[in-house]
């Protein structure tokens, strides 16, 4: 193999203070540039495991990690790309071995760590996950970060006592990666899904996905939502947050149970313990990030079996080379993105 390949690096030096977002421009006394270069193996950060990129995806977090003040990257030169999967070159760690097709979300990957928008990636053993039978490395990024944080969601809530037969499963932020993934999940479980998106063009889509009905995104006039409104849905999955998350609260049935991984409507949830206390309603915070190895890769079986859509390719809005990866990262900080973007980075 070749001691260098392609990557895209996000640099920066910094000799001032940085309050500008352009990219590749200079920002006072600031230099902060976003492309694809040559990267030597040498450069790749210690772990186990070296692998061999095919695929990885793209997450807000990674549009985050493109901006000059996204405080996601906190030394430069960087690799961002926090999920990624393709074959081992070679491993010190028994478990793997070359040509193993493997995968890795989570853990430090595109946040300290060089991450997935690489050629060439080598991580901890200990965060590489062995592709699961059913699954190919495509699929496994069209799920990615935000699929995985979706179907955790989802395991959640069954084990809080989400069934079927009990009643609509509210969605939000359906259009969004963790929104669009949950969709066809639940579908995939036989549920009944509600989903509330601001987009009403993507209706079509989202019935698509599995989605029996198609509501706009939840708002509440005043600045304190009711506590308590009329019972809607048995369980809610909520990448959003904020007030939508106060009125989700307020309409989930007895007993009822929602599972929030996001905070894109923001951090301050306006709502009282009135749910919790008078209806017995279950908050259920979702971290996909350290989620613990054993359930990690329990999990990924499920993704390749019960829980695996249809038809994964719906999940798709595009998919892009490194080199397009700039206007896709620029997109999903902008919301111009439904579903999922994949980055076909090998073979």
């Amino acid at each position: 193999m070749s001691e260098t390949f392609k990557a895209l690096v996000v640099e920066r030096t910094d000799t001032g203070t940085d309050t500008g977002t352009d990219r590749g421009t200079d920002t006072g006394a600031d230099a902060f540039k976003l492309g694809v270069k040559p990267v030597a193996l040498a450069d790749l950060p210690e772990g186990e495991v070296l692998i061999k990129t095919a695929y990885s995806s793209v997450n807000y977090k990674d549009g985050l990690a493109s901006l000059p003040n996204g405080n996601i990257v906190k030394s430069y030169p960087f690799i961002p790309g926090i999920d990624l999967s393709g074959t081992v070159v070679s491993s010190s760690d028994e478990r793997f071995k070359a040509g193993q097709p493997v995968l890795v979300t989570g853990y430090e990957l595109g946040v300290s760590h060089f991450g997935g928008f690489s050629e060439y990636a080598r991580v901890p053993a200990d965060w590489v996950v062995p592709l699961p039978e059913g699954l190919s490395l495509k699929e496994a990024m069209i799920y990615g970060t935000a699929g995985f944080t979706a179907a955790l969601s989802v395991q959640r809530l069954e084990e809080n006592g989400l069934k079927p037969e009990l009643g609509k499963v509210l969605v939000t932020g359906a259009t969004g990666g963790v929104g669009a993934a949950a969709v066809a999940i639940l579908k995939a479980k036989g549920c009944e899904v509600a989903a509330s998106t601001g987009k009403t063009a993507e209706a079509d889509y989202l019935k698509a996905l599995g989605a029996s009905e198609v509501i706009p995104r939840l708002t509440e006039e005043g600045d304190k939502p009711k506590p308590l409104n009329k019972q809607l849905w048995q369980a809610a999955v909520d990448p959003v947050g904020g007030r939508t998350l106060a009125s989700i609260l307020s309409r989930i049935a007895y007993r009822g149970s929602v599972a929030v991984s996001g905070l894109t409507g923001g951090t301050s949830v306006p709502t009282t313990v009135l749910p919790f206390i008078l209806r017995g309603v279950n908050l259920l915070g979702i971290d996909s990030v350290y989620c613990p190895y054993d359930i990690r890769v329990k999990l990924w079986n499920r993704m390749a079996g019960d829980l695996k859509p249809a038809d994964m390719e719906l999940l798709i809005s595009s998919e892009v080379t490194l080199e397009q990866l700039p206007q896709a990262l620029d997109d999903i900080l902008n919301s111009r993105t439904r579903g999922r973007i994949l980055v076909k980075i090998g073979e």
